[in-house]
């Protein structure tokens, strides 16, 4: 298994070296180093976990042409590996299930699914959240922010896409909802502490924001 995470690393790292959306090699290491925190909290397979989560972006449909290029794309890396089929089976479920997609997440099934779901979407919360909320509204060339947006609830996965929410309003439409969406217990109870600093920062922008009216 080790050789394959030292792949992954050298791959990903690769394919993810020019990104300015917030989704750069940086993510992945914090999102390895949280997995493996929660892995030994959880006694899971530390060594599936941590393949996991290197690979978690990496068939990501954001970046390629379509959803199907990108599945394709993680599994022909998954089976160039000599890892077992049910090995692979579980590493691409669980990637599967990891991303927010609005209003229609699939719930991880398995202890690895949940952890690297829980790991990625503390990397969306808190101060490093907001961050890459407003890294990812510059280079998609979105606003900051607008007065009377409207918050959407309930999304499909094409509408959470379609690019027209302002930075605070993603941070309304998926941020602010992690919370309560999270697996595991630690995952839960860090959580609770980046969305505080979230509900903070709002409260702080908004006073700015009117001109501290």
């Amino acid at each position: 298994m080790q050789k394959w995470i030292e792949q992954a690393t050298h791959d990903v790292r690769v394919f993810f070296e020019s990104d300015s959306t917030g989704h750069d090699f940086a993510h992945i290491e914090r999102v390895r180093s949280m997995a493996l925190r929660l892995a030994d909290i959880e006694h899971a397979d530390k060594a599936e976990v941590e393949l996991t989560a290197i690979l978690h972006d990496y068939g990501d449909e954001k970046f390629y042409a379509t959803k199907e290029d990108g599945g394709a794309a993680l599994r022909q890396w998954l089976d160039q590996t000599t890892l077992l089929p049910e090995q692979k089976d579980r590493i691409e479920t669980a990637i599967r299930t990891v991303g927010f997609k609005g209003g229609t997440n699939e719930s991880p099934k398995t202890l690895l699914a949940k952890i690297v779901q829980d790991a990625d979407r503390l990397d969306a919360i808190g101060a490093i959240g907001i961050a890459r909320t407003f890294m990812y509204a510059g280079a998609t060339g979105s606003k900051m922010h607008e007065d009377k947006q409207q918050i959407r609830d309930a999304m499909t996965a094409e509408e959470y896409r379609d690019g027209t929410s302002t930075a605070t309003q993603h941070m309304h439409e998926k941020l602010l909802k992690l919370k309560d969406l999270m697996q595991t217990k630690a995952g839960k109870q860090e959580a609770e502490k980046r969305h505080q600093f979230m509900l903070d920062f709002l409260e702080q922008f908004n006073k700015e924001w009117n001109r501290g009216n």
